[in-house]
C-alpha cells in the first residue's frame, strides 16, 4: 500500500482526525505532516489530544518543543515549520490551544522574495492552455486577490453590470479574507479592480465556459471552474498544482502570493497612500488614520487608474506609457467620447463642427506622443 493511501487510512480512523481536516485547506498535506510527528512521538491523534485533558498542563507544549530541537530527525527546518504548523493547528480544532511560544522555529529567508517581471509574466500567460488560466493570471496580477479567497469567489462579488465598466470593481466581504472577518479583523473588506485587460480575459472564460455548461452561469456561481465535468469550483490545493505545473512547463518561476507582490509594488510606484493600497489587498488597515482613510471606490478606482499601464503584461506595448501618459490619454479619450456624444458641441460652442473637434483631439495625441495627428 503506497503511503498516501496509509495515511488516507489512517485519518479515517479517528474523529478527531475528520473534525480538523473539515475545518481546514490543503487537507492532504496537514494529514501527512501530522501522521509525521505521530510517527516522530510514537503517539496517536486521541493520545496528542488527552495530553491537554488538564487545561494548565504544558506536557503537549514542551513534546513539540522537543520535536523541534531534534536533529535526529533529519528534517530541514522549513519542513519542521510545516510539521509544527499542523499539529498547532490540530490541536486548535479540537479546541485544545496549545500555548504560541511552543514549537518555535528560526527560519532564515535564504533566497530573495520573487519578483515578476512583465516579460515572464507575459511569457507564463502565453502558455496557459485554456481562457479560464489565462483569467487566472491576468485576474490576480490585477486584484491581489489571494488563492484561499480565489475558491471562494462568486460573480456576486464584481459590481453590477461590471462588463459595461473600465475598471470593474471586486468588493470581497470579511468572511472570504484572512481572518474570515473575525476578532481583529473585523470589518476587513477587500476592494479592488480589474485592468481593461484582465477584463477581456474574465469576459472570454465567462462565454468559453458557459458553453461548456450549457447555461448561463448566475450571480450564485463560483468564478473559477474546473475545466472538466461536472465543472466544479476548483479547489484551492488544484490551484496550487495548476501554477506549479504552468510555471514548470513555460520556465517562469511564479507563485499566486508572487502575484500580490507585483501588484503592490505597482501601488507603491504610483506612491498610492499605504492605508489605500491595504484596501486594495484585503488588508487590515492600520494605525490612528485608519478611520479617515478608507477612500470612497470612485476615489480608490482613479488612483488605481494610475497603476494599469505597470500592471498590465499580455501585450509588447503594455509598458509604452508611464503612469502620466497613460492618465492622460484616458483624459483624451473621455474627450473623443464627449466630442463624438450627439449635441455636444452645440451646447459648448456654435463654431466647432464635430468634425473639427475631432481633428483638434487628434492633432492633440499626436504633439502627445511625437507623431503626427492623422
Amino acid at each position: 500500500m503506497q503511503l498516501k493511501e496509509r495515511v488516507k487510512l489512517w485519518v479515517s480512523k479517528y474523529p478527531e482526525m475528520k473534525r480538523w481536516l473539515a475545518k481546514i485547506q490543503e487537507k492532504e498535506s496537514n494529514a501527512f505532516d501530522l501522521h509525521r510527528f505521530c510517527g516522530w512521538c510514537g503517539k496517536e491523534p486521541p493520545e496528542l489530544l488527552a495530553l491537554k485533558d488538564d487545561p494548565s498542563s504544558k506536557e503537549a507544549e514542551r513534546l513539540l518543543d522537543d520535536f523541534v530541537a531534534d536533529e535526529e530527525t533529519k528534517f530541514t527546518n522549513s519542513v519542521k515549520f510545516r510539521i509544527v504548523s499542523s499539529v498547532k493547528s490540530f490541536y486548535k480544532h479540537n479546541y485544545r490551544d496549545l500555548a504560541r511560544a511552543s514549537g518555535a522555529i528560526a527560519l532564515e529567508k535564504v533566497k530573495p522574495y520573487n519578483k515578476p517581471r512583465k516579460e515572464d509574466l507575459r511569457k507564463l500567460w502565453i502558455w496557459a492552455q485554456n481562457p479560464r488560466d489565462k483569467a487566472l493570471i491576468t485576474f490576480v496580477c490585477s486584484t491581489a486577490i489571494a488563492k484561499e479567497t480565489l475558491v471562494n469567489l462568486k460573480w456576486k462579488h464584481l459590481e453590477e453590470n461590471w462588463e459595461k465598466v473600465e475598471l470593474p470593481c471586486i468588493n470581497v466581504p470579511g468572511e472570504l479574507l484572512k481572518g474570515h472577518g473575525r476578532g481583529r479583523y473585523k470589518g476587513v473588506k477587500q476592494v479592488t479592480f480589474l485592468t481593461p485587460e484582465a477584463k477581456r480575459d474574465l469576459l472570454n472564460y465567462k462565454e468559453w465556459i458557459e458553453k461548456k455548461l450549457k447555461r448561463k452561469l448566475t450571480a450564485e456561481d463560483n468564478i473559477f471552474l474546473n475545466t472538466f465535468k461536472p465543472y466544479a469550483p476548483v479547489k484551492y490545493g488544484r490551484l496550487g498544482t495548476l501554477i506549479w505545473r504552468l510555471s514548470k512547463a513555460a520556465g517562469v518561476p511564479f507563485s499566486w502570493h508572487d502575484a500580490r507582490r507585483y501588484v503592490n509594488t505597482s501601488l507603491e510606484e504610483i506612491r498610492m497612500p499605504p492605508n489605500w493600497a491595504r484596501k486594495v489587498r484585503g488588508r487590515k488597515v492600520r494605525g490612528e488614520e485608519a478611520p479617515y482613510s478608507l477612500p470612497a471606490v470612485k476615489q480608490l478606482r482613479e488612483k488605481f487608474g494610475e497603476a494599469v499601464t505597470l500592471l498590465e503584461f499580455t501585450s509588447k506595448e503594455a509598458s509604452k506609457f508611464s503612469p502620466e501618459e497613460a492618465r492622460r490619454l484616458r483624459r483624451m479619450a473621455e474627450i473623443m467620447e464627449a466630442i463624438e456624444a450627439k449635441g455636444y458641441w452645440e451646447k459648448k460652442s456654435q463654431n466647432i463642427t464635430d468634425q473639427e473637434a475631432k481633428e483638434i483631439v487628434k492633432n492633440l495625441f499626436g504633439r502627445f506622443f511625437g507623431g503626427e495627428g492623422k
